[in-house]
């Protein structure tokens, strides 16, 4: 226990020390370093060139992390710890803090949070800003997340599984790997495969797990055990829900526009294209008339914001728009 007293009690410089070392930005082993390995039961050293390489687009500034994070861990404490009782930080906790990084746009994070470090967990979250952050699993497959998603897996991952834990709505292109399924836990729904790409949904707007298939065939379990379990072939949506597991075709071709940034239309009407961008962008779009839902139009949307949608579909229809957070009005002019 005295070890780990001593680990605990070294300062944020000595910390910013010995990420710098880990982080191959300094080269000489300084005596802080030295009984530090001595003293660490911890990996630490291994865990952190695992964490350097999570982030294949951006390289890790552990100066400019520290700073930016260091609120962020010690609000997480009271997150992860609702009850009050303080748990002790691992020594790998507070090196790790030193690394995490803001990638991508906007407020998206990788952050390891304490209940994730004792069980050697990952984990991955976008906020309502953030769309479509691209994440490489250890494998070499490949996962989109929409906004307001949280992805978990554990340090093993690849090891003696495949195996994610989602929350919210993410795009999977999985590599194949014949001896290991690649398995997604919903919650309320488990999603099994060897090698495809789907979208899963884990709560849609009837509370039911959702998963579109692209490509290959995945297996969708109920985790209660209580429906039954479905077979999606590609083209085709499945749902489980505490009250029925169903499977339809996709009549929707903008179904994973989230993901690709395109919408196409011809002769669909506005009601139709409303859906799709509330969907896609967290929005309620309101007309003042229901007749304006009638319209049809055809056109393809591509790299454009929202906002440049709203004002094309105006000018079309001779529309005018306000906006109230999240809601837009839409009414003749």
């Amino acid at each position: 226990m005295k070890k780990m007293k001593n680990i605990e009690n070294l300062s944020d410089k000595e910390w910013e020390e010995l990420a710098s070392i880990f982080s191959d930005e300094k080269s000489e082993k300084s005596e802080t370093f030295s009984d530090f390995m001595a003293n660490d039961s911890y990996e630490t050293e291994k865990h952190w060139k695992k964490l350097k390489t999570m982030s294949r687009d951006k390289e890790i500034n552990v100066d400019n992390a520290w700073e930016k994070v260091s609120a962020r861990i010690r609000r997480s404490d009271e997150e992860i710890n609702p009850s009050g009782i303080r748990i002790m930080r691992s020594s790998f906790l507070k090196i790790a803090a030193a690394a995490l990084v803001l990638i991508g746009l906007g407020t998206a994070m990788l952050y390891l949070n304490k209940a994730g470090i004792l069980n050697k967990k990952t984990v991955v979250a976008t906020d309502s800003n953030q769309t479509n952050l691209r994440i490489a699993l250890p494998d070499g497959s490949n996962i989109s997340l929409n906004r307001n998603t949280r992805l978990s897996y554990n340090a093993s991952y690849g090891e003696s599984g495949r195996k994610v834990t989602l929350d919210g709505e993410a795009f999977f292109e999985i590599t194949p790997d014949a001896g290991k399924a690649f398995i997604v836990d919903a919650g309320k729904a488990s999603i099994e495969v060897l090698g495809t790409s789907f979208n899963v949904i884990t709560q849609n707007d009837e509370s039911a797990v959702e998963v579109f298939v692209e490509t290959g065939k995945v297996m969708m379990k109920d985790n209660s055990g209580i429906q039954e379990n479905l077979v999606i072939d590609p083209g085709y949506i499945g749902t489980i829900s505490p009250e029925q597991s169903e499977k339809r075709i996709n009549k929707n071709p903008n179904y994973l526009a989230w993901n690709k940034g395109k919408l196409v239309y011809a002769d669909q009407k506005l009601e139709n294209v409303f859906k799709d961008l509330e969907r896609i962008y967290d929005i309620k779009i309101i007309p003042s008339d229901p007749e304006i839902l009638n319209n049809q139009i055809t056109t393809t949307f591509e790299g454009q914001s929202l906002e440049t949608i709203i004002i094309l579909i105006c000018t079309t229809f001779n529309l005018d728009h306000t906006q109230d957070g999240n809601v837009y009005h839409l009414m003749e002019k």
